[in-house]
């Protein structure tokens, strides 16, 4: 299984709510005591959860090009049609919320919108992390390219271990299962 953790590179962006999946992939990597290898385009762990050997991806073509990466990994590890799980942030679905579905609309994330182009299909897991919508429309760019504010920081744990929860929970059970439990559950209460 090839698990991506969407973002933007570097330390500029490190923090931001964009960089969720990041956020995640590197919870992960921590929890489980393995490292990234470094390379020009993107880092990459291999790990082992569920008893499963899993590789873990973070692209370093920023979001607008993350399928680069992203659908070149995939085919190298073959890891399609239910074997490529991408977390992403999500503006639809408020702070402390967390879906999980495959396949589906772009819902207008770049991010997304180049894996499908460079994979060809949409037919993969999304691990989709809410992170509220800013007031004005004219404001979703500057959004979720700033820090999670102060009062979403002390959130921040527990839904990244919630979209741990959700990768482990399809690995195990299924996506229905994994939905059932997940879907509807508040992480900011967790």
């Amino acid at each position: 299984m090839l698990i991506a953790g969407l973002g933007n590179p570097g330390p500029k962006y490190a923090h931001s709510r964009h960089n969720v999946g990041f956020l995640v992939v590197d919870h992960i990597v921590e929890a489980t005591g393995d490292t990234w290898t470094e390379r020009r385009d993107y880092a990459q762990a291999r790990s082992s959860l569920m008893g499963e050997r899993v590789t873990l991806l973070k692209p370093y073509t920023f979001m607008n090009r993350s399928g680069e990466v992203v659908a070149e990994r995939a085919r190298f590890y073959d890891q399609l049609e239910g074997d490529l799980v991408v977390i992403h942030d999500d503006l639809d679905l408020s702070l402390g919320t967390i879906r999980i579905k495959m396949g589906g609309s772009t819902a207008g994330h770049n991010g997304l919108r180049s894996i499908e182009s460079d994979l060809g299909t949409d037919h993969f897991v999304r691990i989709r992390v809410g992170i509220g919508r800013p007031e004005h429309k004219s404001q979703v760019k500057s959004y979720v390219l700033q820090p999670f504010a102060a009062d979403e920081v002390v959130h921040l744990e527990p839904l990244i271990k919630g979209a741990a929860e959700a990768i482990t929970l399809y690995m195990n059970e299924g996506l229905k299962p994994a939905q059932n439990a997940i879907h509807g559950k508040d992480f900011l209460a967790a």
